[in-house]
């Protein structure tokens, strides 16, 4: 009974201070002082740029922009907190130097209004760097009440579904997502520096395919045609190289119909690049020079701290067969496991479920997964993938249950997916066909044949190389960030019903 009053009583507070705002507002707006009259503000520093330069900058005078975070009038003079992108500033807001009626105006200035601030920088008597105000401009008028300074905003659910707010009362949330735009431009860098050129391809498409996964489907009302969202960048960057393009690469966002959890999302940043006469290594060698690069570009190092690990991207990264993987961790050398139904015992005795149309690939990669991945704590490539989980890599020719394809392991989680590219058109509409059988047999994941792609690949495409990056993942690696959530500025979250919001 006491917490609801308690809440009542809140929810009263609350409305009441909505009320106040609204009516400052219309005060405002009656007095020809409506700040949403105001379309721009010239902008001549940052807050870091003032605090950074100060020796330079002192006693000159500065304009900045930014929300007002906290505020303490003491009579005559008061202070004020001014946030923008990068950090935040002290503001010395005096009534002899802005005026009175200015003064009078900035008093009912609340915390979260936005303001424009014109004044001398100077240090004050306890050395902290502050801009001593000459004009206030009020740019913005908040409506609304920012979660309480000290306990700040910590509601997950609520922090993914306001990120706006998020951003706002946490500056290491906003780091976090300044530093991912940066790993993309140092991607963009890397690539570029290589020779690579930067694509676009469709991301509405008749034949989702290129990755085990579900698809989203829609319908195109123009062209009376069902379509999918894609769940992979591969099949078309593939036709490039076949037209000629050598070394092409696309960021973009994919989609897949699964579930949500810490280091999933059904859409995603993925990039994807091929390159023509290069195989598996040569993709090996680019990741692991790509990701040295952007790591000491983005972080300054290459040694990087993630949850109580510490992860060296300096060193060479291990390379290591599946099979060898699975001996090493699980004590099991497919290698002497002659067959599927072999294969079914064993996994019956070490307790690793399988359906029934697995086969002896599919397995070994079950136990890859139930007895290997947890262990991949530093750089990892993991190589040479039975044949069954690899509809579109090329066979290695010594091996031929086995493909040319590599993923990078790193704190156990998949960060890449590579392979010296199926360029047969007959083994590849095999791959196809078997793709189907498993669709058939209630493999929602499966591929189907792509003509158009089939067509291509008859018209001839050159050895090549290709990879995907979940940059979701390398960026959750290099911000010690534990859920992709954390960073994606707007992750995929259930409708709150009308009840609840």
């Amino acid at each position: 009974m006491a917490d609801t009053q308690n809440t009542n009583v809140q929810e009263q507070d609350i409305h009441q201070l909505l009320k106040v705002k609204r009516e400052k507002l219309a005060n405002l707006q009656q007095a020809g002082k409506d700040p949403f009259q105001i379309t721009k503000y010239d902008v001549t520093h940052h807050s870091t740029d003032i605090k950074n330069n100060f020796e330079e900058l002192e006693g000159k005078t500065v304009r900045i922009a930014g929300r007002v975070m906290s505020k303490r009038v003491m009579g005559k003079a008061s202070f004020c907190n001014v946030q923008d992108l990068p950090g935040n500033i002290q503001v010395y807001v005096a009534r002899d130097s802005i005026g009175e009626e200015s003064y009078a105006d900035f008093k009912k200035y609340d915390v979260g209004d936005i303001v424009g601030i014109e004044g001398e920088v100077f240090k004050t008597k306890t050395g902290e760097t502050s801009i001593h105000a000459a004009k206030v401009t009020l740019l913005s008028k908040s409506l609304q009440i920012l979660p309480e300074k000290f306990h700040g905003l910590t509601n997950t659910d609520i922090r993914y579904r306001q990120r706006y707010t998020d951003l706002i009362m946490n500056q290491d949330v906003k780091d976090t997502f300044v530093k991912r735009s940066k790993i993309i431009s140092a991607i963009r860098r890397y690539l570029d520096g290589q020779g690579f050129l930067e694509v676009e391809t469709p991301m509405l498409v008749s034949n989702a395919g290129g990755a085990a996964a579900r698809p989203f489907e829609t319908h195109y009302n123009a062209l009376d045609e069902d379509v999918k969202l894609r769940i992979s960048l591969e099949l078309y960057l593939k036709r490039l190289i076949v037209g000629g393009m050598e070394r092409v690469f696309e960021i973009g966002r994919v989609f897949r119909n699964e579930g949500l959890d810490t280091r999933h999302n059904p859409e995603f940043t993925l990039m994807e690049l091929y390159q023509a006469y290069t195989d598996y290594y040569g993709m090996m060698d680019l990741t692991e020079n790509m990701f040295r690069y952007v790591a000491q570009e983005v972080c300054g190092t290459t040694v990087i701290p993630y949850a109580e690990e510490t992860i060296d991207l300096g060193k060479p990264f291990e390379r290591l067969t599946m099979v060898d993987a699975v001996k090493k961790y699980a004590g099991v050398d497919f290698d002497q496991i002659p067959d599927t139904a072999a294969a079914k015992k064993l996994a019956d005795e070490k307790g690793v479920h399988y359906e029934e149309r697995h086969a002896k690939g599919d397995i070994l990669n079950l136990f890859f997964e139930e007895f290997v991945e947890e262990h991949l704590i530093q750089p990892v490539f993991i190589m040479d993938h039975p044949v069954e989980i690899s509809p579109l890599t090329k066979r290695k020719p010594d091996k031929p249950d086995y493909v040319e394809r590599f993923e990078l392991f790193i704190y156990g989680r998949e960060m890449c997916n590579a392979y010296s590219e199926l360029n047969d058109p007959i083994d590849q509409r095999e791959r196809f066909k078997a793709q189907e059988a498993a669709l058939a047999a209630g493999d929602e994941e499966a591929n189907t044949t792509d003509e158009d792609f089939m067509n291509a690949l008859e018209i001839g495409m050159p050895p090549t190389g290709g990879i995907g990056y979940g940059i979701d993942r390398l960026v959750m690696l290099l911000t010690n960030s534990p859920a992709i959530r954390d960073v994606l500025l707007f992750p995929t979250m259930k409708t709150l019903s009308k009840e609840n919001q």
